[in-house]
Protein backbone atom coordinates (compact mmCIF):
# COMPACT_ATOMS: atom_id res chain seq x y z
CA UNK A 1 0.00 0.00 0.00
CA UNK A 2 1.16 3.23 -1.13
CA UNK A 3 0.84 6.39 0.69
CA UNK A 4 0.75 9.79 -0.86
CA UNK A 5 1.76 13.37 0.82
CA UNK A 6 -0.80 15.38 -0.58
CA UNK A 7 1.18 19.01 -1.73
CA UNK A 8 0.81 21.83 0.14
CA UNK A 9 -2.34 23.88 -0.14
CA UNK A 10 -3.92 21.09 -2.30
CA UNK A 11 -7.08 22.11 0.16
CA UNK A 12 -6.56 18.31 2.10
CA UNK A 13 -8.08 20.10 4.75
CA UNK A 14 -11.29 20.82 6.57
CA UNK A 15 -12.90 23.76 4.83
CA UNK A 16 -12.67 25.91 7.71
CA UNK A 17 -8.72 25.66 7.28
CA UNK A 18 -8.51 26.77 4.02
CA UNK A 19 -6.75 30.23 3.17
CA UNK A 20 -8.60 32.81 1.18
CA UNK A 21 -6.87 33.78 -1.93
CA UNK A 22 -5.51 37.62 -0.81
CA UNK A 23 -2.76 39.13 -3.28
CA UNK A 24 -0.04 40.44 -1.54
CA UNK A 25 1.60 42.44 -3.91
CA UNK A 26 5.08 42.18 -5.09
CA UNK A 27 6.71 41.19 -1.87
CA UNK A 28 6.62 37.49 -2.35
CA UNK A 29 8.15 38.67 -5.91
CA UNK A 30 10.27 40.58 -4.12
CA UNK A 31 11.36 37.59 -1.66
CA UNK A 32 11.88 35.12 -4.53
CA UNK A 33 14.13 37.72 -6.16
CA UNK A 34 16.20 38.01 -2.90
CA UNK A 35 16.78 34.23 -2.52
CA UNK A 36 17.86 34.09 -6.19
CA UNK A 37 20.11 37.22 -5.43
CA UNK A 38 21.39 36.48 -1.95
CA UNK A 39 22.29 32.86 -2.86
CA UNK A 40 24.75 34.00 -5.57
CA UNK A 41 26.21 36.62 -3.05
CA UNK A 42 26.34 34.40 -0.34
CA UNK A 43 28.44 31.75 -2.50
CA UNK A 44 31.36 34.47 -3.33
CA UNK A 45 31.28 35.80 -0.03
CA UNK A 46 31.39 32.18 1.14
CA UNK A 47 33.99 30.97 -0.94
CA UNK A 48 36.45 33.96 -0.54
CA UNK A 49 35.62 33.64 3.43
CA UNK A 50 36.57 29.35 3.23
CA UNK A 51 39.63 30.45 1.00
CA UNK A 52 40.98 33.11 2.84
CA UNK A 53 41.00 31.01 5.89
CA UNK A 54 41.46 27.70 5.45
CA UNK A 55 44.24 28.61 1.45
CA UNK A 56 46.52 31.01 2.57
CA UNK A 57 48.94 31.37 4.94
CA UNK A 58 49.10 28.33 6.95
CA UNK A 59 45.57 26.66 6.29
CA UNK A 60 43.29 25.82 9.64
CA UNK A 61 46.47 25.42 12.00
CA UNK A 62 46.56 29.25 11.77
CA UNK A 63 43.27 29.68 12.35
CA UNK A 64 42.96 30.46 16.39
CA UNK A 65 42.23 34.11 18.59
CA UNK A 66 44.86 36.26 17.06
CA UNK A 67 44.00 34.74 12.96
CA UNK A 68 40.46 36.07 14.27
CA UNK A 69 41.86 39.55 15.74
CA UNK A 70 43.77 40.37 12.89
CA UNK A 71 41.16 40.07 10.38
CA UNK A 72 39.00 41.93 12.36
CA UNK A 73 41.58 44.97 12.74
CA UNK A 74 40.95 45.43 8.62
CA UNK A 75 37.41 47.22 8.15
CA UNK A 76 37.36 45.26 5.04
CA UNK A 77 37.19 42.30 7.05
CA UNK A 78 34.53 43.07 9.39
CA UNK A 79 32.28 44.49 6.32
CA UNK A 80 32.40 41.27 4.71
CA UNK A 81 31.95 38.99 7.53
CA UNK A 82 29.05 41.59 8.48
CA UNK A 83 27.57 40.46 4.94
CA UNK A 84 28.26 37.06 5.01
CA UNK A 85 26.20 37.30 8.42
CA UNK A 86 23.29 39.48 7.47
CA UNK A 87 22.98 37.63 4.35
CA UNK A 88 22.75 33.90 5.31
CA UNK A 89 20.71 35.21 8.35
CA UNK A 90 17.86 36.67 5.95
CA UNK A 91 18.57 34.26 3.07
CA UNK A 92 17.70 31.50 5.89
CA UNK A 93 14.96 33.25 7.43
CA UNK A 94 13.09 33.99 4.00
CA UNK A 95 13.55 29.91 3.56
CA UNK A 96 12.46 29.08 6.43
CA UNK A 97 9.35 31.52 6.29
CA UNK A 98 8.36 30.15 3.11
CA UNK A 99 8.43 26.94 4.35
CA UNK A 100 6.24 27.74 7.55
CA UNK A 101 3.92 29.97 4.93
CA UNK A 102 3.22 26.52 2.92
CA UNK A 103 2.83 23.79 5.17
CA UNK A 104 1.66 25.73 8.53
CA UNK A 105 -2.03 25.03 8.12
CA UNK A 106 -4.00 27.33 10.86
CA UNK A 107 -3.50 31.03 10.72
CA UNK A 108 -2.54 31.24 14.51
CA UNK A 109 0.11 27.99 14.08
CA UNK A 110 1.62 30.35 11.45
CA UNK A 111 1.81 33.65 13.32
CA UNK A 112 3.64 31.91 16.10
CA UNK A 113 6.07 30.35 13.86
CA UNK A 114 6.54 33.39 11.85
CA UNK A 115 7.32 35.52 15.04
CA UNK A 116 9.54 32.78 16.62
CA UNK A 117 11.40 33.10 13.63
CA UNK A 118 11.38 36.92 13.17
CA UNK A 119 12.29 37.17 17.15
CA UNK A 120 15.63 34.51 16.67
CA UNK A 121 16.66 36.21 13.42
CA UNK A 122 16.66 39.84 14.98
CA UNK A 123 18.50 38.56 18.43
CA UNK A 124 21.47 36.45 16.39
CA UNK A 125 22.02 39.46 13.59
CA UNK A 126 22.22 41.90 15.98
CA UNK A 127 24.66 39.58 18.73
CA UNK A 128 26.49 39.12 15.30
CA UNK A 129 27.06 42.24 14.30
CA UNK A 130 27.37 43.58 17.82
CA UNK A 131 30.67 41.00 17.96
CA UNK A 132 31.94 41.82 15.21
CA UNK A 133 32.52 45.75 15.70
CA UNK A 134 32.96 45.25 19.48
CA UNK A 135 35.50 42.85 19.29
CA UNK A 136 38.69 43.95 21.29
CA UNK A 137 41.40 41.62 20.65
CA UNK A 138 43.24 42.67 24.20
CA UNK A 139 42.34 39.94 27.08
CA UNK A 140 42.36 41.69 30.31
CA UNK A 141 45.23 41.60 31.77
CA UNK A 142 47.21 40.72 28.66
CA UNK A 143 50.80 41.59 28.90
CA UNK A 144 51.68 42.28 24.90
CA UNK A 145 52.78 45.88 24.50
CA UNK A 146 49.90 46.67 21.84
CA UNK A 147 47.36 46.36 24.43
CA UNK A 148 48.34 49.04 26.77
Amino acid sequence: MSTQIAAPRSQRLDPKYSRANKSRGSFEMVAWLFMRLSGVALVVLIFGHLFTNLMVGDGINAIDFGFVAGKWADPVWQFWDLAMLWLAMLHGTNGVRTIINDYAEKPATRVWLKGILYVATIIIVVLGTLVIFTFDPCIAGSEIAACK
